[in-house]
């Protein structure tokens, strides 16, 4: 990796920034490809004088794609989208970012989908995941492709969201309670998509979990429990999970419901975190540390139950 110049296309996410500071401190050189630069400036810190470019890219127009890979001896592509267009961007701009990587004789690409990516699913996200998927390789047999859980991280729309609603909730309904998650940390995930950057890993699939398979219900009293709140936790049928999802404005769309009708965890005897070198990070090890803002009194809050106990 060291040296070598790697275009990252959603490198200023919130996964993707993890990936960046993975290849800077291997060494690489990264040129960070998102549709507005300046969102992906705070990264410059990040590594060392001239070892961080940016360019400005939208990976649904092959222009900007072809400019942005020129040169490149890697490529990978983290941009995905949670509602919207998954046509236009899973599926279309996988294919314009591999098939631009393909043209340009990039030596590798690495491709960021997500557990449960299956052309033939039935939630839109998961349906347009996989035949993401199969465009991909389609323009560039040799892609790793990288499937992960739920991550979660500092910054991470997840872990923090039900934490701000169980702070603020003395009632915190769950949807389907008993669906399984293997939560993988934002850092392992960055480490593991530089890794696969190394050609020894070219056209295999990787899919990512934490150490730990948690249902929706162990997560949310988890969640509970470390910010120090106790509301009245319910766990609601799935009747009533199905007509919210079909309500305007509700807190869950349709699609999300779908995709909640499966666990979301590794394939048994799926090459994971470990084929990459990477040991999982457990969900306990690091998320109470950002977890304490959710406290009544914070940090101190914090202490003081430390102290009690």
């Amino acid at each position: 990796m060291k040296d070598k110049l790697v275009t990252i296309f959603g490198g200023g996410g919130f996964v993707g920034r993890y990936v960046v500071q993975a290849l800077l401190h291997g060494g690489a050189r990264v040129r960070v490809a998102e549709r507005d630069p300046r969102h992906a400036w705070f990264l410059k810190p990040l590594g060392g004088l001239g070892q961080t470019q940016f360019v400005a890219a939208d990976v649904t127009l092959p222009e900007t794609v072809a400019r942005a890979v020129q040169g490149a001896d890697a490529v990978i592509n983290m941009v995905g989208v949670l509602a919207g267009d998954f046509e236009r961007v899973h599926v279309g701009g996988a294919r314009i970012v591999a098939e631009a990587a393909a043209a340009a004789g990039v030596e590798t690409l690495v491709h960021m989908s997500a557990i449960g990516a299956d052309a033939q699913a039935r939630s839109a996200y998961g349906s347009s995941k996989g035949r993401g998927e199969e465009a991909v390789r389609a323009a560039f047999p040799g892609a790793a492709i990288i499937r992960p859980s739920i991550v979660f991280g500092r910054e991470d729309q997840f872990i923090n969201r039900f934490a701000a609603m169980i702070g603020k909730a003395p009632v915190v309904p769950v949807l389907r309670a008993g669906v399984k998650f293997q939560p993988v940390f934002a850092g392992d995930v960055g480490e593991a998509m530089a890794a696969a950057t190394d050609a020894r890993f070219a056209g295999e699939t990787f899919e990512l979990g934490g150490p730990d398979v948690l249902t929706m219900g162990e997560i949310i009293r988890w969640i509970a429990q470390t910010i120090g709140r106790s509301p009245s936790i319910v766990e609601l049928p799935d009747a009533a999970g199905a007509f919210l999802a079909r309500l305007p404005f509700a807190p869950i769309t349709k699609d999300q419901w779908l995709m909640l009708q499966r666990d979301n965890v590794v394939t048994p005897g799926a090459p994971g975190l470990a084929a990459l070198g990477v040991d999982p990070t457990p969900l306990q090890a690091v998320a109470p540390e950002w977890l304490v803002r959710f406290r009544r009194t914070g940090r101190f809050g914090r202490r003081a139950a430390t102290l009690a106990a």
